[in-house]
């Protein structure tokens, strides 16, 4: 079923969201060579606590963590280790922050040190995959214009859009209806309406689209070692445009 927010849901879910992009602006400048998953795992706990938040995802279907730290060809859902972050390698970390029982889940990219040109054009394409979504999910549009305008944006640059993981509802719990396809055909889908919360989350890859399971059953990876990338915002559909509710300092 889908629900429908009410403006005090949203703005308890914006106040969520201000934790949540809080703790990423501090990630900019902890993500260094040197550090573990680990270690950010033990840094946003810290945040959280700080700010008087929780991690939604601690528990949910059984995830023991606080985070997704996902690696280089790990898509989504990787679990935070003891393993060092080299020069170069590209970081997702994916959170869902609870304050005062009102959700909000973002994951954001990040270079360790400085990206070569390829990864930066990699994670400026996916980012702009990102925005052009949310352009798209304006009040009566449909699903599909979402999905379409991520889709062509991203193969027009010569990389590729998983579709195994995708968008979806959010509160009052985490994963929610409806699902929200990154690729797709405009003017196809569920008409958006006024009150609805979602999140948009391409995940892009410098190869296949396809995706390999690990042994954990939880992380995915790219069937072909491939680079991949991910930006998430939580947004509101209201009568006066997609309101993001994970927006960062300097968005």
């Amino acid at each position: 079923m889908i629900t429908l927010k009410s403006p005090r849901e949203i703005e308890a879910m914006d106040k969520a969201g201000e934790v949540l992009a809080k703790i990423h602006e501090h990630l900019r400048d902890f993500i260094k060579p040197g550090i573990t998953g680990w270690d950010i795992e033990k840094y946003v706990e810290e945040l959280m606590e700080k700010y008087g938040a929780t991690p939604e995802q601690k528990g949910f279907e059984g995830y023991e963590y606080s985070t997704c730290v996902s690696v280089n060809d790990e898509i989504c859902h990787g679990f935070p280790r003891k393993v060092v972050l080299q020069q170069g390698d590209l970081i997702k970390v994916d959170m869902v922050v609870n304050l005062n029982g009102a959700l909000a889940d973002s994951c954001w990219s990040y270079s360790v040190g400085e990206p070569t040109p390829e990864l930066k054009k990699l994670m400026d394409v996916t980012r702009e995959a990102l925005y052009k979504g949310i352009e798209a999910a304006k009040l009566g549009n449909r699903m599909g214009d979402i999905g379409h305008a991520i889709q062509t944006h991203v193969e027009a640059e010569g990389f590729s859009i998983v579709r195994e993981f995708i968008g979806h509802g959010i509160g009052p719990t985490l994963h929610e209806a409806p699902s929200v396809p990154h690729y797709g055909e405009a003017g196809k889908g569920s008409r958006l309406k006024e009150g609805l919360v979602i999140t948009i989350e391409p995940m892009v890859n410098t190869g296949t689209w396809r995706s390999k399971m690990d042994s954990n059953g939880w992380t995915a990876r790219t069937k072909d070692g491939g680079l991949s990338c991910q930006y998430e915002h939580t947004i509101a559909i209201t009568k006066d445009g997609p309101r993001i509710l994970t927006k960062q300092t300097g968005e």
